[in-house]
């Protein structure tokens, strides 16, 4: 096992023009002002749609790996058991998880990284401070997240999303919507918090994804999440595959709900509530099943719901 954090990742040669430029910097105002990008949310990341967002970027845009995290000292295999092939009478292939550092260059050429890949079992403390070592050494002066949480929202309306920051002026143009509450802990939540407490910039948003998706996929959150980052950021991000994959799923889950009156009336009074609740509140549309923003204990109980459930799929 492991003991320095440092340990815990591999830099690669592709790092090598970080590396450079950074240990070239005497002053701190002279940094890169990297943004690092990660949808390591796990489990607690509704409909997948944090990953899809990542994995969509790098389907779009130019990329190389500079530096792989130790998967065997984080990922609990027995938990979330990988994938291997079969054939015949042996076996043929392990589809071993991954925890990489992706470089990018957005459509207006500038750099930004992304962490993909599973989220860490073990040694979470230990891992946060490895991403803080190449936060230092690679010239990393923001870190966001990307994720998504189920809410009582429909699919027919647009997707909103909950932004969180180390500091006010960050997000400022969002609203808050809750006091203190007790959540499910994640790495990504602990990495924010740590990264906030080193001095550095650190923000996400967080999708809302109709509880009814939340264990299937929803393309229009991951659409959302990328149109919020390049908002926070500056980034210039594609976009357009996203959209016409959410336009496609959109009409395959109306065909599905009109299927069912059942299903209808729930999505129905959802909308009721949605468009009640954004005319009262300017547009922020976030609802409970009394058409006010739900409090914080039935975000927490809906987000432990929503895990529990996740384990029981992955049993």
């Amino acid at each position: 096992m492991a003991q320095r954090p440092e340990e815990l990742v591999e830099l690669l040669p592709e790092a090598e023009p970080f590396l450079a430029r950074e240990a070239e910097v005497t002053e701190a105002g002279a940094r890169r002002g990297l943004v690092l990008v990660h949808d390591v949310a796990g489990e607690f990341d509704a409909a997948s749609a944090g990953a899809l967002a990542g994995a969509h970027l790098l389907a779009v845009l130019p990329h190389e790996v500079v530096a792989r995290f130790d998967v065997d000292s984080l990922v609990d295999y027995r938990a979330r058991r990988p994938r291997m092939t079969f054939s015949g009478d042996r076996y043929e292939s392990f589809a071993a998880p991954e925890l990489l550092l992706y470089a990018l260059e957005d459509d207006a050429g500038e750099p930004f990284l992304l962490l993909h890949g599973a989220e860490p079992d073990f040694a979470w403390e230990r891992f946060v401070a490895a991403v803080g070592w190449l936060v230092e050494r690679l010239g990393v002066t923001s870190v966001v997240s990307l994720q998504a949480i189920p809410m009582p929202v429909p699919h027919t309306r647009p997707v909103t999303v909950t932004a969180h920051a180390t500091r006010r002026s960050l997000i400022a143009e969002y609203p808050v919507y809750w006091g203190e509450m007790r959540l499910p802990g994640s790495v990504a939540a602990l990495l924010e918090l740590r990264m906030g407490e080193a001095g550095l910039d650190a923000y996400g948003v967080a999708a809302h994804v109709p509880h009814y998706l939340a264990q299937a996929t929803f393309p229009a959150a991951s659409l959302t999440l990328l149109e919020h980052l390049s908002r926070l950021t500056g980034l210039h991000l594609p976009t357009e595959a996203l959209r016409e994959a959410a336009e496609a799923h959109r009409s395959e889950v109306d065909e599905q709900i009109a299927r069912s009156p059942e299903n209808t009336a729930v999505v129905a009074a959802l909308e009721q509530q949605f468009d009640q609740f954004t005319a009262a509140r300017e547009g922020t549309g976030l609802l409970s099943e009394i058409g006010e923003v739900p409090s914080g204990d039935e975000i927490g109980a809906e987000l432990e719901r929503f895990l529990a459930e996740q384990e029981r799929r992955g049993e």
